[in-house]
């Protein structure tokens, strides 16, 4: 089958075109190697992946036409758009970037599959649409219309235009709402690889709330599989989570972290941040009824594996 991956020099981009790879599949990789955090990581992520069957383009989703032509050109039978703006709070400081890549790229995306409809388009939405629910855990029928970030605003709206292409033209969407995922080849921004450079260099780790927060903690291989498994599974248009159902304070993640790069944490307590929430916990249900999965790598091992990585790419 032939798969086009949007974001596939991202984390979960690049972890999803490897096991699509492996298993026989034809990918073509878009990316527009954003300077947001170190391109050389995004680079580096290419060459781990590099495969006869992989061709890549550095192309922005926000510029529609070079989109349409390859699209034209390729006719993919399937679409991963896991390409956007990442981050909560990136989104306080460069709105626009926001709006360029998760609403007129994820635009130009929907229209490129109207033109040339695959069989299944799968996007990433986040479980910061949830915003202050305060039920837990969070479940694909709670209302999401109160979101307390742009980068949440913006996933929100994908999921809407994505719910609006599939009545209006046919087209067979599904977006998954990631649960923080971390692992080998992580984001610089976020918390495992943040927390792991200031551990190894002796410096603090801000903690946010006074460390009173929860995270919903989901290995890379357990998005990637529930993601494949749901690619693999065309519906006229579905939400699911995707998250390990297994909420972790932030302090016991904190000292997981250490046990797994042997070396201690000096912490300096923060207040809660603008656009944050206490806790997210996914509610799988939904997911393991459609595709027989649903994340369970417990925090302590994929830790060990982050952190076995981390030296090794770091040379720490």
């Amino acid at each position: 089958m032939k798969v086009l991956v949007t974001g596939v020099a991202g984390f979960i981009g690049m972890h999803c075109a490897r096991r699509l790879l492996g298993r026989g599949d034809e990918v073509i990789g878009v990316d527009n190697l954003s300077p947001y955090y170190a391109v050389e990581l995004k680079r580096a992520r290419l060459k781990e992946i590099a495969h006869r069957s992989l061709r890549f383009h550095e192309l922005d989703i926000a510029d529609a036409d070079p989109l349409a032509a390859l699209f034209e050109r390729e006719k993919p039978a399937a679409v991963l758009h896991l390409a956007a703006q990442a981050g909560v709070r990136y989104s306080l400081v460069n709105p626009a970037s926001y709006v360029q890549s998760n609403l007129v790229g994820f635009a130009n995306v929907l229209e490129a599959c109207r033109a040339h409809p695959p069989r299944h388009l799968v996007f990433a939405s986040s479980s910061s649409v949830y915003g202050k629910n305060a039920k837990l855990p969070w479940s694909e029928t709670d209302n999401v219309d109160h979101p307390i970030s742009l980068y949440a605003a913006t996933k929100k709206a994908n999921e809407l235009s994505a719910h609006a292409y599939s009545h209006l033209y046919g087209l067979q969407t599904t977006g998954l709402r990631y649960f923080t995922v971390y692992g080998p080849w992580g984001r610089p921004d976020m918390s495992a690889m943040l927390f792991a450079q200031a551990i190894l260099d002796g410096k603090p780790i801000e903690v946010y709330n006074h460390g009173d927060m929860q995270r919903d903690f989901t290995y890379i291989d357990d998005i990637v599989e529930g993601t494949l498994r749901v690619l693999d599974k065309p519906a006229a248009y579905a939400i699911y989570n995707i998250g390990n159902h297994t909420p972790v304070g932030l302090l016991d993640y904190i000292a997981a972290l250490e046990r797994a790069l042997g070396a201690k944490a000096r912490l300096e307590m923060r207040p809660m941040q603008p656009g944050d929430v206490k806790a997210t916990y996914a509610d799988t249900r939904a997911l393991a009824k459609a595709v027989g999965f649903a994340p369970a790598t417990p925090l302590e091992s994929g830790l060990a594996r982050f952190a076995e990585w981390f030296r090794s790419y770091y040379r720490r």
